[in-house]
């Protein structure tokens, strides 16, 4: 086993004792009360029950059968998600044919940043979060089940689910995923044409068609943003069926996953004699196992925010440190936009899955002494599923990729690290996602150019005052003072900056996602403008120092001068009413830092 991986995953288990400890003590008292139906009145359980058929009452009525419960990020907006509208009624059929009942217990929004990408919904997406996490508990809440089904792709959503899941902790949970569309244009003539539009060359009509022929289906966006990020890091966590991942909706492949899921998780419940809750198989090595693979394949920055928060809901408190050290310690193995040309689909064909599991395995970087929803250990998530004669079974993956330009390996990989690299200084703390960068390193001094939204910035860029050297400073994205939305708009007009030759960066207390790509961006600034950070004294002209090999990050000016300067205010509020934002206004309240995963969930408890 990797000695550094191993050593973070003990400053996790030691930090985390005392969370760790009442949270199980926490599970094992709700696995003692319940579910048990039997401790419900009789009102409670017909109310329970009373839109069942007669055979699934009788079975619920018996308390020998158990009932899983169906949570669903379903609607037919979102590509990801619209497979799911035939998913419950198919799990319900598998689990019945296997003599247990299944209940569809609850939906949870599911809010797409692609399309709120630059609108004002984009200000509720990361606290869409928190509310499918409560949703996820209010679902859960009848205290009627035995086990879980949760079906969510994209964003926001399997964070939620999963921190939901684990407030439920005692119950089992398979995540049921539904797939990523098939490929449409390859993603770097879809930048081109994107980067094309920023400068004007090409219109909104010739915009629209390569968009569309890019996003032109169901299922999940094949480019390795948060969305498939999710997925990827959920299986090397062990709650995916191996290999279910990232198999194309409406296939027979995927149908039978789908089956196989809804019949395994009536073997893991606590009437049978495999109990394996959710909140014992995500354990602190589960986590580093999820960290690992996330940094092995460029994975979404999100992450440095949803991994920090569903740590915390299993007992755990993981930092940016933690991160950063699997980084130095784990290999790049792909390359999938946009970290290359690559799209999800083409990491699959290339060996996918299973074949990262066998490198990372190989060279002692995950623990393989954690339990799955299958079983023990991770040697079944280096097999790969198929059909054989209509049948469902899984077979040894490949042993060595089929594209070295999409999967490496450990002993060849595309860069000595994981590409992610926190910096530190006195502007705060930030991370930058260096894997899709065109240097190893980001080394670079210059003058900032400060906006205070970042809609101001496209501005700028057309009037030509960014065609130099400079860093861009986006403030007043926080948390606490937006939402923190995503900032992908900034990335086409930077990077045609980038491509002029000019040297350009970006620091922000806003995020930029998974689709972070070449142009240098410290982002998750934190502390963010709006609670006291340096970032709001920052101004014009001010030189800015980021280098990702020492990890620094530095505001040149002098002390003296700083103390002299007022912090800039801005009135946010125009972010915080219209478009349902005025409801959110407690949440972001409460939220806290980027570092701490800016979670409102768990205010007053401490570690």
């Amino acid at each position: 086993m990797n000695s550094i991986i191993q050593e973070v995953t003990q400053r996790i288990i030691e930090r985390s004792q005392h969370s760790r400890k009442a949270y199980l003590d926490k599970i094992e008292k709700a696995r003692l009360q319940g579910p048990h139906r039997g401790t419900l009145s009789c009102g409670n359980l017909a109310h329970g029950f009373a839109a069942c058929g007669a055979e699934d009452k009788a079975d619920l009525r018996s308390m020998t059968k158990s009932n899983i419960a169906i949570i669903s990020s379903y609607n037919d907006m979102l590509s990801a998600h619209q497979p799911y509208h035939d998913y419950p009624e198919i799990l319900k059929k598998a689990i019945q044919q296997v003599g247990s009942v299944a209940q569809f217990a609850g939906g949870v929004p599911a809010m797409c940043d692609g399309v709120t990408q630059g609108n004002a919904g984009m200000d509720l997406s990361l606290m869409s979060r928190d509310v499918i996490a409560m949703s996820t508990a209010v679902a859960l809440s009848h205290n009627m089940f035995d086990g879980t089904l949760m079906l969510g792709i994209c964003d926001k959503i399997v964070p939620g689910l999963l921190i939901g899941g684990l407030s439920f902790g005692h119950l089992p949970t398979i995540f049921v995923p539904a797939g990523p569309m098939p490929s449409g244009i390859p993603n770097k003539e879809k930048a081109r044409v994107r980067q094309m539009y920023a400068e004007g060359k090409v219109g909104r009509e010739e915009l629209l068609e390569a968009e569309s022929q890019s996003y032109h289906s169901a299922g999940t966006c094949t480019f390795y943003g948060t969305a498939n990020s999710n997925q990827l890091v959920v299986e090397t966590m062990g709650l995916h069926l191996p290999g279910s991942s990232f198999v194309n909706p409406g296939t027979p492949l995927r149908e039978a996953l789908t089956d196989a899921a809804a019949r395994q998780v009536t073997r893991i419940t606590d009437l049978g004699e495999d109990y394996r809750p959710i909140g014992h198989i995500v354990d602190a090595k589960a986590i580093v196992n999820g960290l690992v693979a996330l940094l092995a394949t460029g994975g979404s920055t999100n992450h440095t925010m949803h991994l920090v928060a569903v740590a915390k809901a299993a007992g755990y408190t993981i930092n940016w440190d933690d991160f950063s050290d699997i980084s130095d310690a784990v290999p790049l193995l792909t390359r999938i936009y946009p970290n290359g040309s690559a799209d999800i689909n083409h990491f699959t064909a290339a060996g996918g899955m299973a074949l990262l599991f066998r490198e990372l395995l190989n060279a002692g970087l995950l623990h393989n002494d954690v339990k799955t929803i299958c079983g023990d250990g991770l040697e079944r998530y280096t097999q790969e599923p198929m059909l054989e004669n209509g049948e469902l079974v899984w077979r040894d993956g490949p042993k060595e990729s089929f594209d070295k330009e999409v999967v490496a390996s450990v002993e060849k990989p595309f860069k000595p690290d994981g590409g992610l690299s926190v910096l530190t200084g006195n502007l705060g703390r930030a991370v930058m996602k260096t894997s899709a960068l065109r240097e190893p390193h980001c080394k670079m001094k210059a003058p900032a150019v400060v906006f205070e939204d970042q809609f101001e910035l496209a501005a700028a860029f057309k009037a030509g005052d960014l065609n130099k050297d400079c860093v861009v400073v986006v403030r007043f994205q926080g948390p606490s003072a937006i939402g923190m939305p995503e900032l992908h708009s900034l990335t086409p007009p930077l990077g045609v900056l980038q491509d002029k030759g000019f040297k350009v960066a970006l620091v922000t207390d806003g995020r930029m996602s998974g689709a972070s790509g070449k142009v240098p961006a410290a982002i998750h600034l934190t502390p963010e403008a709006l609670k006291g950070g340096l970032i709001a004294k920052v101004q014009n002209g001010d030189i800015i120092e980021l280098d990702t090999q020492t990890g620094h990050m530095t505001l040149h000016v002098d002390e003296a001068e700083l103390s002299k300067r007022e912090a800039k205010v801005t009135d946010v509020a125009s972010h915080q009413i219209g478009m349902g934002r005025e409801m959110f206004a407690g949440m972001r309240s409460t939220l806290t830092g980027a570092e701490q995963g800016a979670c409102s969930l768990f205010v007053g408890q401490d570690d």
